[in-house]
């Protein structure tokens, strides 16, 4: 496996191997979740590209950029165990010199939601995901389905731009009893990271309700609700799978999200509902 830290050293590198290129953006602190995004694309891809950078600009003025967990050589170690061929670790400097005033946003799919709670937070992802596939020029990237917002602001950002590159997404993995596995996990406390389960009981809730024949919204939200207990959600809302706009039946595929807070750790999870 190669560490490169510059953009010049990337594409120098990339241009001396063939094949189809795979990226895997990370912000590091590696779990399963994202190794099982580093396996799919060395199964699907002859080159595996994994990016290791904490972007600040999707951070806002008070969260937890400065305490978010960072492990290079632990991520390295994972990293070249996966099997990717090109850990690109950039300093801050590098992805964002002096003078950078660009920021792209894509409206639409990114309010609502997280956008809502986190203001700016898809602008800074849209723009460091469209910086890094100019830089990798990779031709599909891997992203993990449990940031569905963040995968349509993707989507949405690849069309729009014409960016020619193929986006695949993954299954959210989960921890043995249900938790949606994240690098913020490692805030929990063994107290709180039981309070924390209530995310996806509350999904499995309403999964079961759906399974059951029932389809108003309404119906479906209070099954989740009840299963939240004490837990107060920052959002429970359904949107359409296919472009996140609101709405009242569960039809076809159709978005549960939730966010909670739960101690200092900020938890999102999500399902796809399927009926007919």
């Amino acid at each position: 496996m190669k560490l490169v830290r510059t953009v010049a050293d990337l594409r120098a590198d990339l241009a001396e191997r063939s094949g189809r290129v795979g990226l895997v953006p990370t912000m590091g602190y590696l779990h399963e979740g994202h190794l099982s995004l580093l396996r799919r694309a060395r199964e699907e891809c002859d080159v595996v590209v994994m990016s290791l950078f904490v972007n600040p600009r999707q951070f806002g003025p008070n969260e937890d950029f400065e305490a978010y967990p960072r492990d290079e050589e632990r991520d390295t170690r994972l990293a070249r165990e996966a099997g990717v061929d090109v850990l690109f670790a950039p300093s801050i400097e590098e992805v964002y010199p002096d003078g950078f005033s660009t920021t792209i946003h894509v409206a639409g799919v990114s309010e609502g939601l997280c956008g809502a709670h986190r203001p700016g937070h898809f602008d800074g992802v849209a723009t460091i995901v469209c910086k890094l596939f100019n830089m990798a020029r990779p031709d599909v990237a891997y992203f993990g389905q449990k940031d569905a917002q963040q995968v349509a602001v993707i989507r949405r950002l690849v069309r729009d731009l014409d960016i020619p590159v193929e986006i695949a997404v993954c299954p959210t993995v989960r921890e043995p009893d249900g938790l949606a596995m994240s690098s913020r996990n490692a805030y929990l406390s063994p107290e709180e990271r039981q309070r924390a389960l209530a995310l996806s009981r509350a999904l499995r809730a309403a999964e079961e309700v759906v399974a059951s024949g029932e389809r108003d919204g309404e119906a479906v939200l209070a099954a989740a609700r009840a299963a939240l207990g004490d837990l107060e959600p920052e959002y429970l809302e359904l949107r359409s799978a296919d472009d996140l706009s609101p709405v009242e039946r569960v039809n076809g595929s159709t978005l549960l999200a939730v966010a909670a807070k739960v101690g200092r750790a900020r938890l999102i999870d999500n399902v796809v509902l399927e009926a007919e």
